[in-house]
């Protein structure tokens, strides 16, 4: 008999939750509002929900209340919009959790130096969570981490609340797949993988999700979905760190490896093209495989792939730093002393994110060498690095002045006809100037 009764209150909970979802009447909370939390924020207060915005810092919090946007994705004109029509506001203060339904967790999981895990910010949050958990609400989280963390360490922190996942609550992971800067796949139209600790939850978080998203992928557990987000980023870890050795292999025989990489894509299958660079940058791709390779290890398995790859992007910055000292010497110029003109400081083409920058590295594996260091970046204002100090210059007016221009990243916006007129010696690392032909351009 008390079975059944806990069974018909677990039914209503569910129900009652479901109905809130479908009807836009559920109240969404998402921790962590950066690359990934605002974006999700914003789509599900578009999509008639009301959201809060979670973030322990107070700046963050009051630009957002007054409708300006720090992600570059996330245009102010539609955060104000919002703003002004009560769909999102942000705070400081969890306890707004106890009246929320629904709540997403996106906040940094990084590596620390000994390549494992950092999980402070996600114990953090969920600590927090767990305070004013209640039943009838659904917990996502989306950081990308090691398969295992939501069932082995974050179910654990919210069951000691005495409520049961899959009745009195629902708790599911989903990994976020943001691509800064990409103007063809945002949150809305990528399609979205979540997999929950029971089938109870994957349902529920499925539903949400269907809510404001264009398309969701169920997956029949948690550490599936965890598996996913790492596969993907191995994927590209692995394919960039062959492509970055055939490079190296190019450079010693004297071969472009642009053109092999051209001539070999024209294959109509088995090949997929990937493109060598002066390293890896951003959040995922030089991280996200080590929490594999982590865990990995507990189970008695060695990442060689992981591993190896993860060494050969690692050596990619020393190698650009090499051609620009050989091209200088080539020139009878010494690197030290010479003026390195740095293009581009974000990770990747066309962004402002300078997480795991390649080319910082770069910025300062050159100066240790004693080069005098200017850059460009349209997007990046300023940087600091260490007593290093730098505000980004006119590209042009620094091209006629360098001794050497280093393409570290590819903006579009840069005038590459005009630097190629201007500069007397170029070394390109990203291929930027791909449809040039010129003596001065040294080519990765």
């Amino acid at each position: 008999m008390q079975a059944t009764v806990l069974q018909v209150v677990a039914e209503n909970v569910a129900e009652a939750l479901r109905e809130k979802i479908k009807t836009r009447g559920a109240r969404v909370g998402v921790v962590g509002l950066g690359y990934v939390g605002l974006p999700l924020a914003l789509e599900f207060a578009k999509a008639g929900f009301s959201v809060t915005g979670i973030d322990v810092q107070n700046e963050k919090v009051a630009r957002l209340n007054c409708g300006d946007s720090y992600i570059q994705d996330v245009p102010s004109a539609s955060l104000s919009r919002l703003v002004a029509d009560n769909r999102f506001r942000a705070t400081t203060d969890f306890s707004i959790v106890a009246d929320l339904d629904a709540i997403n967790i996106a906040v940094p999981t990084p590596l620390r130096k000994t390549k494992d895990p950092d999980m402070t910010y996600v114990v953090s949050a969920c600590q927090e969570v767990a305070k004013y958990l209640r039943p009838g609400q659904l917990v996502i989280l989306e950081s990308t981490t090691y398969p295992g963390t939501t069932n082995e360490l974050v179910l654990p922190m919210l069951e000691r609340t005495g409520l049961k996942v899959g009745e009195d609550f629902f708790l599911c992971f989903s990994p976020e797949r943001i691509d800064p800067g990409n103007p063809k796949y945002q949150t809305s139209n990528i399609p979205k993988v979540v997999g929950g600790i029971t089938p109870a939850c994957t349902e529920m978080g499925s539903l949400f999700y269907s809510q404001a998203l264009e398309t969701v992928v169920p997956v029949s557990s948690t550490s599936v979905a965890e598996m996913v987000k790492l596969l993907e980023n191995t994927f590209r870890l692995i394919n960039i760190g062959l492509v970055n050795e055939m490079a190296l292999m190019c450079d010693r025989m004297g071969i472009n490896i642009w053109e092999v990489i051209d001539a070999a894509a024209t294959k109509p299958f088995g090949f997929m093209p990937f493109y060598p660079g002066p390293g890896l940058g951003g959040h995922c791709i030089p991280i996200d495989p080590f929490y594999l390779s982590w865990k990995s290890k507990q189970a008695g398995i060695e990442a060689r792939f992981i591993e190896l790859a993860g060494y050969i992007n690692g050596q990619m910055p020393h190698f650009v730093v090499d051609k620009v000292q050989n091209a200088l010497n080539e020139a009878l110029m010494p690197l030290k002393g010479s003026h390195v003109h740095v293009l581009g400081v974000a990770y990747k083409h066309d962004i402002d994110d300078v997480r795991e920058s390649p080319a910082l590295d770069i910025i300062l594996l050159l100066e240790q060498k004693g080069a005098r260091i200017t850059y460009s970046d349209p997007y990046v204002p300023e940087i600091r690095l260490g007593n290093l100090e730098l505000k980004s210059a006119d590209p042009l007016a620094m091209a006629a002045q360098a001794d050497c221009v280093l393409v570290a990243t590819n903006h579009t916006r840069f005038d590459y006809p005009g630097i190629l007129e201007r500069a007397t010696l170029i070394v390109d690392a990203r291929n930027a100037f791909k449809n040039f032909s010129s003596d001065k351009i040294v080519r990765l």
